[in-house]
């Protein structure tokens, strides 16, 4: 008897405008769509390339969702069609208003059709270069988010930095550590001290979870962006053709 496979809907938040990278970034060239590792493939395209790499026995990946700005929409066309296979669905956002509305404009895409998929939520501009580690963390946090968890990733800091928001983790005795507090950037000394606290995880900003899940805790907590990602959800591009 033939055994039913998750399924992952892969979402890439490509909306950044990458303005620490300046000059190097760009307003119109942003720093996802640069090449700034080794090999011939921009950060955008090999967060595109990573979740594809999930697919397994027990895991179908979709083709990807790509959240992007409207004044980027022919790089992000580009560089799909650059990367091979099924381009997927492009959603252009009029004006950039953070996660929590782009999440939802990619929620309310993945369940056009009746289904409720893990979405695998990470943003274009990463470098990770442990791809085994990387798969191994989100096959656990999609066999959590299939249950009905919120899973965020968190990353042990390796300085104190300000530059990042924080996650504060309160230990299970099994799985995943629960989220205790959200926090944003520190100063420099609250920095030291979660640095030295050992507790706190900087937010790397990738989430897994169900559509559904996600559509309902904004429903609950922020109304408001429910109610007018769903006024104004674009609509997606056709193909990734530039």
């Amino acid at each position: 008897m033939s055994v039913s496979r998750l399924v992952v809907q892969p979402v890439i938040m490509a909306g950044g405008s990458g303005t620490r990278l300046w000059p190097l970034s760009r307003a119109g060239y942003p720093k996802q769509f640069l090449v700034l590792t080794t090999g011939n493939r921009s950060l955008f395209q090999q967060a595109v390339q990573r979740v594809r790499s999930l697919a397994d026995d027990a895991t179908e990946v979709a083709a990807p969702l790509t959240v992007g700005n409207e004044e980027h929409r022919f790089l992000v066309l580009e560089q799909l069609r650059e990367c091979g296979g099924d381009p997927g669905t492009v959603l252009l956002e009029p004006m950039g208003r953070n996660t929590a509305p782009a999440l939802t404009l990619a929620a309310l895409q993945a369940m056009t059709t009746g289904a409720d998929p893990v979405l695998v939520v990470a943003a274009a501009d990463h470098v990770i270069p442990d791809q085994a580690a990387y798969s191994r963390t989100l096959h656990e946090a999609v066999r959590c988010a299939a249950s009905g968890s919120i899973v965020v990733l968190g990353i042990r800091p390796t300085r104190a930095e300000t530059g990042y928001g924080y996650v504060l983790g309160q230990a299970e005795a099994n799985g995943p550590a629960s989220v205790a507090q959200f926090v944003e950037k520190p100063d420099a000394v609250t920095a030291e001290r979660y640095l030295a606290d050992g507790r706190y995880l900087w937010n790397s900003g990738m989430f897994v979870l169900r559509a559904s899940v996600w559509l309902g805790a904004l429903e609950a907590f922020r109304p408001d962006i429910a109610a007018a990602t769903r006024v104004r959800k674009p609509k997606p591009e056709p193909h990734a053709k530039p």
